[in-house]
């Protein structure tokens, strides 16, 4: 595969998640539907949709997932980046953990940590966009861990 191509095609897939991913970590519904004389004096007519609700949190969950059936051929650097995925979902209400036990051969195990890192990459452009500096340091050390890890032969 072209890298060039596949960097470019990263580097849209960020800007595309930043953009539409970004207001859903603070996506807003109705609570109910306010009639015009209403009052809304201590209310607020909007609910905030929890980020464990959101499409961010199921793209964390699936990138944690595919890092714990990763192959253990890594020097230790994908598990890494599974410590640093399970602190981000930590400070965002999650609870995410452990290492599965379906592993895969090293070929696939590579893709897959390359699919993991796109699914953290579009989960970090919504943290950037909402300024959650914490949970960016975690998911940018994860990003580095893959990177490392892809690196080894």
């Amino acid at each position: 595969m072209n890298t060039t191509h596949y960097s470019n095609c990263a580097k849209a897939a960020v800007l595309a998640a930043a953009l539409s991913f970004g207001a859903n970590l603070r996506a807003v519904t109705p609570a109910t539907a306010p009639s015009v004389n209403a009052s809304f004096a201590g209310q607020s007519p909007f609910q905030t949709v929890a980020f464990s609700d959101s499409a961010e949190a199921g793209m964390l969950r699936n990138a944690y997932l595919i890092l714990s059936t990763g192959d253990h051929d890594y020097k230790g650097h994908r598990v890494k980046a599974m410590h640093a995925v399970e602190a981000a979902a930590k400070l965002l209400g999650m609870n995410i953990s452990g290492d599965a036990k379906d592993k895969q051969p090293q070929p696939l195990s590579d893709a897959k940590l390359r699919e993991a890192q796109g699914l953290i990459t579009q989960v970090l452009g919504s943290a950037e966009v909402k300024n959650q500096k914490r949970v960016t340091k975690h998911l940018n050390e994860a990003v580095s861990q893959i990177n490392i890890a892809l690196s080894i032969r």
